[in-house]
């Protein structure tokens, strides 16, 4: 049965050829972390319920013909009105071997699936920092990177609209 798949010279079919889509973690790791304790330096304990607010960056790079690096940059902030209380600020990275993905695939893959993949441990780090530095500990809600992705691809293509509009047209 196995000689059926085979073509007539023997050699394998162009199916059994294409090896599938493979995306593997390497490693992982914070490449910078930062946590402003600001009201326990000012010696202040401001009265209220805090006000948290999130930003989400993302970047990915080539390092090797296989490998890339995702880096995923958390910013938070958190105040009791106009009184700071803390900024944390975490980029954490995930090295990927990925094989056999069309280029097309490759901008999305790393976008999106390589994020997924190490957010649960960047939220761990933020859990962690936030109730080291004397706060209830911050757990991160999931984050859509689909909807993220799709986000930043709308405003690449404004900014590219905005920048051909205001460009003069020869004729």
């Amino acid at each position: 049965m196995a000689e059926e798949a085979k073509g007539a010279n023997g050699a394998a079919s162009p199916a059994q050829q294409a090896a599938p889509p493979k995306m593997q973690i390497i490693s992982q790791f914070v490449r910078d972390l930062s946590f402003e304790n600001i009201a326990a330096q000012k010696g202040t304990t401001p009265e209220g319920k805090p006000e948290v607010k999130v930003q989400v960056n993302l970047d990915a790079k080539k390092r090797s013909e296989t490998n890339y690096e995702v880096g995923l940059k958390i910013r938070i902030d958190s105040r009791v009105g106009d009184a700071p209380l803390f900024l944390l600020e975490l980029d954490y990275a995930g090295r990927f071997n990925i094989e056999n993905v069309p280029n097309e695939q490759l901008h999305p893959l790393l976008l999106i699936e390589g994020p997924r993949l190490i957010f649960p441990f960047v939220r761990r780090v933020i859990s962690d920092v936030t109730r080291d530095g004397g706060y209830p500990p911050i757990n991160l809600d999931t984050i859509d990177f689909l909807a993220l992705y799709r986000q930043q691809l709308a405003r690449r293509r404004e900014a590219q609209q905005g920048e051909t509009e205001a460009t003069p047209q020869q004729t």
